[in-house]
Formats: C-alpha cells, structure tokens, sequence
C-alpha cells in the first residue's frame, strides 16, 4: 500500500470486514519490498502469499496496483443481508458497462486535450504526452484514495486514525491502520465503479501505441507540425535519435511523476473527500449505467452511419467531401469500448501467469502498437484505385481503430503503475521490454514502408 510519501509496502494484518467472497485475481511482489527485505525474508513472504491466495490453483504475490479483479458473490444469505442484488453475473455486467461508457469518456479526452495542446509555438509536438500524464494522474489518485469506495461492497470500512497521544502539549499524529488500508485496497478493486475508472477511463485516457508511434516519429522527424504547410527542418541523424530519446524520457518521468501526484493529492483531500454511498451506486447508479452506457456506444454507430455533418444532417458542410466528424471522433467511439474490453480481460487471465512480468498488459500494449502501426502505413499509402488509405471513408477507419481501438487497447497510467508495483529489477526488465519491443515494432512496420515506397498525405481530415 503506498504510504504518505507514496512507496508501495505491502503489509499483512487480519482481514477487514469485506464481501466474503471477493479474491484477488493476480498479485505481485512490490518495489518496496525488493528494498528493505533480505533475500530470504522475501522468499518466505513469497511462499506464504502463494499459500494463501490462490484462485484456480494458482496463486502470485500482491500488488496495490491490480485494477483488473471481479468479485465472486455466491452467498444467498450475504445478499439477503445486504438487500441488493450481488450475483456474479450482474457484477460483470455492471462493470463491463462501465467500462464501455468510460473507454469512450477517456477516448474523447485524450482526442480533446491532443487538440487542445498541438497549436503554433507548442513547446511540444507529441500532444499524446499529456493525456498520458494526465490518465496516470487520476490512476494515482484513484490507488491512494482512501474515501470514494469506503462503504465497498455495503460495509463502511472505518479506515481511522488510532488513537493519539498527547506530546509536548500537542497531539501526536497517528498513521492510519496499515491492515485495513491494504485490505480496502484490495477490496475497492473489485467494485464496477473503480474498475470503469481506473481501467476503463485512465486506460483510454492514455495510449502506448500512440507513446511508441510519436518515438517513432521522432526519431524519423516526422512528428505532427502544427503550422500548416510549414516547411520542415531538416536535422542530422544524431539529432532526430536525441529526439526519440526525448520522447521516450520525457513521457516515463512525467508519468512517473504524475502517479505520485496523484497519490499525493488523494492523501492531502483525504479529510474531506466524499464517500459514494454503497446502496445508491448499486440500485440506482449501475443499472442506469447500463442504460447509458450501451446506448452510447449504439449512438455512436448510428453516428457512424449517419454523421451529422453529412449533406443532409443538421452539421452539413456541403457535400460528403467536407465530412469530418467520422474520422474526428466517432469512428474512435465506435472502436473503442473493443479495445477496452479485450485489454480487460487479457489482463485478467494473462498477468497471473508471471509475478514478475505482467503478461496480460505487455501482450495488450504491444499488439496494439503493432495494430496501429499497420493502419497508420495503410493509411499513408496508395491502395489500387481506391485512393491513399482507401479514399476518405477508408482513411477515416483507420483513423478510428488507430485513436479508438489502438488507443483503448493499450494503456500507459497501469503500465506506469505496474512498473512502480514491481521489484526493482522486475520493473527495470519490463519497463526496457516494453519499450524495446515496442520500438522495434514501429521500425519493422512503419520503417519497412517508410524506407521503400515513401509515405502520402492521407485522404481525409484528422
């Protein structure tokens, strides 16, 4: 559990009151362990974690970080005690409907603020950099925060401080219980709610496979210029690797950065964040979100279908020609709540297979990179009759999987969370894997077409 200074300690104490049924999918070991235990201390918390949480028989050690675990209700009396309705399937439902609503949520973030932050004179031209920083942001703050969930699954988790004694005419500041801090940790991340935010919002909200394709660029020094028709400054080949450098070291620190913030400003609005009431969130906000949620994805096909800046639609432009919205944000809509869904559950059934190395969100990050890395050449080039990147309507397709699936599939806030939950040397080898690997994607794919018959402008307005 991160402490006041946002260190991550993982700490053992009897089980708060809880949903008795609700187990962790997937553990792992934490960074600060690696620092203060000895070799063998490690090694017995190691056995004993695995002894006492498993889940198909199989069992890893914990993290604070685990944004990806659904509860097992199975107890008709606990239902009837609580007076709602609690069911696994219903759970699933309900957090699978979060999900879609806040993956287009997070997508249209992270389109909005690129928009908002690539003008002329922008100290940077990789705009993917802030909602990057921004969605580990609120992943921070989502981890630390100790009020919003305090009710959990219908109990109120009295996290307070022990008792204080008086020193030197003051009183004595006390910690708060770490037992029950770890325990609601692992608790409120089996809560519908939290998973739509942390992994469903913070995860669209950022993107690796834009992360990697903006490096990529870099190095290549074909990041987006945001005067038009500017013409480029042509630069060095050690100066265009300096600039992926810049990319790739300015987006872990910033991040890194901005998962401490977070948790730091959670700890400082402690005392007077608000706590979600259990019942209502259950009876009332879910189901609605149910409602809300697939009929915003349903809206956004019919967008899809019949945007509104089509000749005929109340937004026209004129002629076909001059539609945009597509390619824009709605495309992105309709993919995205796919790419979150599948990051999900990969990481739900694929990170439990290693404690040192999060299969699931590796898998995820890299296919994604690679996936826009195909459009994104597609997109760029002639394809027979049809045009660059299949005419305008195709274009915007690629456009929508590239912001829209690639983006909510692959997720830089947990990635960055995952490498600060690890040991030491755990989080150095999947930190340079992910990253290596995902660069040398880009190069394979984007360079291979790049390198030989050239890149396009692209067919439509993005």
């Amino acid at each position: 559990m991160p402490d006041a200074w946002g260190n991550h300690t993982e700490v053992s104490g009897p089980p708060a009151v809880q949903n008795p049924y609700e187990r962790s999918r997937y553990h792992h070991h934490t960074l600060e362990e690696e620092r203060t235990e000895s070799r063998g201390s490690r090694w017995q918390r190691s056995r004993s974690s695995h002894q006492n949480s498993m889940l198909g028989g199989r069992g890893t050690p914990a993290t604070d970080f685990d944004v990806t675990a659904l509860p097992d209700i199975a107890d008709d009396r606990y239902r009837r005690e609580e007076g709602t309705s609690c069911s696994p399937v219903i759970t699933e439902l309900y957090a699978i409907s979060y999900l879609i609503l806040f993956s287009i949520l997070g997508t249209l973030a992270r389109l909005g603020l690129q928009w908002l932050t690539l003008y002329p004179g922008a100290p940077l031209t990789f705009s993917e950099l802030w909602a990057n920083v921004g969605g580990t942001f609120v992943m921070g703050f989502l981890s630390e925060d100790r009020r919003l969930f305090r009710e959990e699954w219908g109990h109120h988790r009295a996290i307070t401080p022990q008792r204080t004694a008086r020193k030197g005419g003051e009183l004595a500041s006390a910690d708060h219980d770490p037992a029950a801090r770890a325990q609601h940790a692992k608790v409120k991340k089996t809560i519908p709610l939290y998973i739509g935010l942390a992994t469903g919002f913070c995860g669209s909200f950022t993107s690796f496979s834009s992360f990697m394709r903006d490096t990529f660029l870099a190095f290549l020094n074909d990041l987006p210029d945001p005067v038009p028709n500017n013409p480029q400054i042509a630069r060095n080949g050690g100066y265009s690797f300096m600039a992926g450098l810049a990319v790739i070291i300015l987006t872990l620190a910033s991040c890194y950065a901005a998962l401490k913030a977070g948790a730091h400003l959670a700890l400082f609005l402690d005392p007077v964040t608000p706590t979600l009431p259990f019942h209502f969130t259950r009876r009332f906000l879910d189901p609605f979100v149910v409602f809300l949620a697939w009929s915003a994805w349903l809206g956004a096909v019919f967008m899809a279908i019949w945007p509104p800046d089509r000749p005929t639609g109340p937004s026209s432009k004129g002629p076909w020609a001059n539609e945009t919205w597509r390619g824009q944000a709605v495309f992105a809509c309709v993919f995205a709540p796919f790419g979150c869904l599948i990051r999900f559950y990969a990481s739900l059934f694929l990170n439990p297979l290693t404690a040192s190395f999060p299969l699931g969100t590796f898998s995820v990050n890299i296919f994604g990179t690679a996936v826009l890395a195909m459009a994104y050449d597609i997109q760029h080039v002639a394809i027979g009759s049809a045009g660059v990147g299949g005419g305008r309507v195709g274009c915007q397709v690629l456009q929508g999987l590239m912001d829209g699936l690639c983006g909510a599939l692959t997720t830089v806030s947990t990635w960055v969370a995952e490498l600060e939950g690890l040991k030491r040397g755990h989080a150095y080898v999947y930190g340079v894997v992910s990253v290596g690997v995902g660069t040398a994607i880009c190069v394979g794919v984007m360079g291979s077409v790049r390198w030989s018959v050239g890149w396009m402008g692209v067919a439509c307005i993005i």
